[in-house]
C-alpha cells in the first residue's frame, strides 16, 4: 500500500512539473513619454496648451499692469488725500491684488484641468496600443523604462516602442547628427 502511494505521488509531481504546464512569463519594456512625445495627438494638445497658457499670462499682465497703474496714480496723490478717499484708495488697491491672486489660483487649476482633458484621451490610446502589442507578442508585463522609472535592467530585444510606434502609425524622423560629429 506504502508502494503504490510512493508511485502516485511520483507520477502526480510529474505531471505538475510537466514543460507543457510551466510557462515562463515574458517582460516587456517602452520609453511612456518617448512614445507620448512622438505622437501626433500629443503634439497637437501641446499647442494647445501653450495658447491657452499664453492667453491666460496677457490676462495676468493686463491686470498687473492695472495694478500698477493704480498704486502709481495712489503714490502721486496720497499727500494730498484726506483720511476717506486714501482709505477708499488702499481699499481699491487690495481689491485689485485679490482679483490677481484668485485669477493666478484660478488659471492654475484651468490649466491643470485642460492638460488632463486633452492629454487622457491620448495616454488612454498608448496604454491600449501597448497592450495589444503585448498580448500579440505574448508579453505578461511592461515596464516604463523612462529616465527617472526605477528599471534596473533592459535587454534591447524586449523594447515594444517600435512595435507601438509601428500600431500607432507613428514614423520616426532622423534626428540630425550632433554638431561637431
Amino acid at each position: 500500500m506504502k508502494r503504490i502511494t510512493t508511485i502516485a505521488f511520483v507520477l502526480l509531481l510529474a505531471v505538475a512539473i510537466t514543460p507543457g504546464k510551466v510557462q515562463a512569463q515574458k517582460f516587456g519594456y517602452i520609453e511612456f513619454q518617448d512614445l507620448m512625445t512622438q505622437m501626433p495627438e500629443y503634439k497637437k494638445a501641446t499647442g494647445e496648451m501653450e495658447a491657452f497658457g499664453k492667453q491666460l499670462q496677457e490676462e495676468m499682465k493686463k491686470m498687473s499692469s492695472e495694478l500698477e497703474k493704480k498704486y502709481d496714480e495712489y503714490q502721486k496723490g496720497e499727500a494730498k488725500m484726506n483720511d476717506a478717499i486714501k482709505e477708499y484708495k488702499q481699499k481699491e488697491l487690495r481689491d485689485i491684488q485679490a482679483r490677481l491672486q484668485e485669477f493666478q489660483e484660478t488659471a492654475q487649476e484651468n490649466v491643470r484641468k485642460k492638460e488632463q482633458d486633452l492629454l487622457k484621451p491620448i495616454v488612454d490610446k498608448a496604454k491600449t496600443a501597448i497592450a495589444d502589442v503585448a498580448k500579440a507578442q505574448g508579453i505578461a508585463y511592461v515596464f516604463d523604462s523612462s529616465p527617472g522609472t526605477p528599471l534596473l535592467y533592459k535587454p534591447e530585444g524586449d523594447n515594444l516602442m517600435a512595435a507601438v510606434k509601428k500600431k500607432l502609425n507613428i514614423t520616426t524622423i532622423a534626428e540630425p547628427p550632433a554638431p561637431g560629429k
